[in-house]
């Protein structure tokens, strides 16, 4: 049975009565099959499983889409109940952060300002406050992350081992359409022929991964991934990218990885694949 909390002290009390490992999921809530995969790995790796539900106004810009973003909080804890959480927390904003916004805030360093972050200033200070913050609430053993938002799985690693964070950080590869399109919660802002088109995204990699197992240098995995945009007007593309397993400058060889950022109509979507490079 699923429990659900909305304080912190209710979330102290329930957190207090479970014996094991604990694996948290943090959501920001309208769950999908992604995020049942992370809760499955959850299941499967620790005993028992906690989820948060907190859209957390820290890493939305001025812009962006904070008053928008669904509230399905009964539909959430649906699928929670489905995949055998045993607890979910579901703060309010004031729960949350009852001072206000913090002033002190955590400085995610080079990386929070590239990619993701040179699109969207402040995001990773945000997303790392508010994990921090519920890592120490949740006081979790392990904390499952999908692959989808890779910037942020490997800042959230970054962060755990730089501040020696007690809580192991497992990463759940991407879950996807058929037609290979990541699932994501912004993917119901798409109309039908948006969505189409937003399928070049997982085609890109696609491209730039058959051109690494077909022995392609670094530069020409790049060139066979942009070529799918060439004669695309319908997709405003920000990036796309080769790094490191670590996202750090591209490898002349070894593992890879291979990210992509686009605006299709007014969504912004992100991807990415890891490759492996063996050039001949």
């Amino acid at each position: 049975m699923t429990a659900v909390v909305h304080t912190r002290a209710e979330l102290a009390t329930a957190r207090a009565a479970l014996t094991g490992t604990v694996g948290v999921v943090m959501t920001m809530g309208a769950l999908h099959s992604g995020h049942e995969s992370l809760l499955r790995a959850a299941r499967e790796q620790a005993d028992h499983v906690l989820v948060t539900v907190f859209v957390n106004p820290l890493q939305f810009g001025p812009n962006e889409d904070f008053d928008r973003y669904p509230r399905t909080l009964d539909d959430d804890l649906e699928v929670c109940r489905r995949a055998g959480a045993d607890l979910v927390f579901a703060p309010s904003v004031a729960e949350m952060y009852p001072d206000g916004a913090p002033l002190v805030r955590l400085d995610p360093g080079r990386l929070g300002g590239e990619l993701e972050g040179e699109s969207r200033p402040g995001f990773f200070h945000g997303v790392l406050t508010v994990v921090l913050k519920l890592l120490q609430l949740t006081r979790a053993d392990l904390a499952f992350f999908g692959e989808k938002d890779y910037q942020q799985l490997t800042l959230v690693r970054r962060m755990v081992g730089d501040l020696d964070v007690p809580v192991r950080v497992v990463g759940v590869p991407t879950v996807r359409e058929p037609d290979g399109l990541a699932l994501s919660s912004r993917n119901r802002y798409l109309s039908p022929a948006e969505r189409v088109t937003a399928r070049s995204l997982s085609a890109a990699l696609h491209a730039g991964s058959l051109a690494a197992s077909d022995g392609a240098t670094a530069a020409d995995v790049l060139v066979a991934a942009n070529a799918v945009f060439a004669d695309r007007s319908d997709v405003d593309l920000d990036y796309l990218v080769l790094t490191d397993p670590d996202l750090e400058p591209g490898p002349v060889t070894g593992p890879a990885r291979l990210l992509v950022a686009a605006r299709v109509g007014t969504t912004r979507l992100i991807d990415n694949m890891a490759i492996r490079l063996d050039p001949r």
